[in-house]
């Protein structure tokens, strides 16, 4: 993971789960950190931690990034502090459990801006940069709902289609440049997405590890993979619903999503 040492990476939704478990693998590697979440609290006290565990620079800003107006201060921000961010981490994001039409359009709205929006904005703010240096790494992370219909998650999965795809395109589009892209695909992982999705927790004990995630997905963007699937059984069940009719995966999935009757 020293791909990146001594070169400044930022890092989205690093307050929690996957985010910091980034955040955590790139310090360990001696990889300089530009933090942004929310929750300034988290924030303060991760950079703490990674300060006085790996003796790194490291930046924070909290910032709500379903706004526009605060992916551009971001990137400002890094601009105005002389920082070159080699790295690009698009890991914001968040899910919304329930029947499509009882869930609240601001939320379902909110979510589309967070997890397609806003990566899209930020690589299109950073990635200019990337290419007049000849050099950079971009890390979208997706999940493997983008490979399927997901019922009762239906937007969220549909968020991930679109950052999965953006990923792979970039990809290839960006390699003249010098720069690599990779779409990170998690199944169910150790973290607070079903809390915040309100999402009943149906595989307990069979959630990977976010620290496992975050290795799998640097490790591919190092080895210059367009796409990455974490865990060979979340592999090989995204691959093998290629097999089946399309409708049938979906009913399967309104099966195991459907709300209980209570």
């Amino acid at each position: 993971m020293d791909t990146w040492r001594g070169k400044w990476a930022l890092v989205t939704g690093a307050s929690a789960g996957i985010g910091a478990a980034l955040a955590e693998e790139l310090a360990a590697g001696g990889a300089h950190l530009v933090l942004t979440a929310r929750r300034k609290n988290r924030l303060e006290e991760l950079a703490q931690r990674l300060r006085a565990r790996h003796a790194i620079p490291t930046e924070i800003i909290a910032a709500d990034l379903a706004q526009p107006v605060a992916r551009e201060e971001l990137y400002r921000f890094t601009r105005q502090k002389g920082m070159e961010i080699e790295l690009l981490v698009n890991n914001a994001g968040f899910g919304q459990y329930g029947e499509f039409h009882k869930v609240e359009t601001t939320r379902l709205l909110e979510m589309v801006q967070v997890n397609c929006s806003a990566v899209l904005h930020l690589t299109r703010l950073f990635l200019p940069d990337m290419v007049a240096r000849g050099r950079g790494d971009v890390l979208i992370v997706a999940s493997t709902a983008a490979f399927q219909a997901v019922p009762y998650i239906s937007t969220y999965a549909a968020t991930k289609v679109f950052d999965l795809f953006l990923a792979e395109g970039l990809a290839e589009e960006m390699k003249p440049y010098g720069i690599r892209v990779c779409g990170l695909c998690p199944g169910t992982t150790a973290s607070e997405f079903h809390e915040v999705a309100s999402h009943p927790a149906r595989t307990k004990g069979r959630e990977e590890s976010a620290e496992k995630v975050a290795r799998t997905g640097l490790a591919a963007l190092a080895a210059g993979k367009s796409y990455v699937i974490s865990g060979v059984g979340n592999y090989l069940g995204a691959q093998g619903e290629r097999l089946v009719p399309r409708r049938f995966v979906t009913r399967i999935a309104a099966k195991m999503f459907r709300p209980s009757a209570g």
